[in-house]
């Protein structure tokens, strides 16, 4: 259950980290980012499966490319339940988004490498 809240807490960092390198993408404080955090986790654990189930044609014909968008409308989809986090106009801003999302799955995969570490 710690390891999960370090984990929760550093994510809302590194989300908090991407919105200040974007200036398109706003997050008003860190509370809010740690929200984000915890929304875009659940969104990742329900949707992004029915997502990728029903894209995996379009994801194979694009070599796996198509997963970016994937991950990038998941992130999207979290800036619209929460007030206080914004991607901008979305046809727009997509490529920013596309960013975004693949540096905020790298920055996951990194807290999770180094929380779940277990000393021996």
């Amino acid at each position: 259950m710690f390891r999960w809240v370090i984990k929760l807490l550093l994510n809302g960092g590194a989300l908090l980290l991407i919105g200040n390198w974007f200036q398109s993408i706003q997050i008003n404080s860190y509370g809010v980012a740690v929200l984000a955090a915890l929304i875009l986790g659940i969104v990742n654990s329900i949707i992004r499966p029915i997502l990728t189930f029903f894209t995996m044609p379009l994801t194979i014909l694009t070599l796996g490319l198509f997963w970016f968008v994937i991950n990038a409308l998941t992130f999207s989809l979290t800036a619209y339940f929460i007030n206080g986090f914004e991607v901008g106009p979305w046809p727009d801003n997509i490529g920013i988004v596309i960013i975004a999302a693949a540096l905020m799955s790298v920055f996951g995969w990194l807290i999770d490498w180094v929380v779940s570490k277990t000393k021996k």
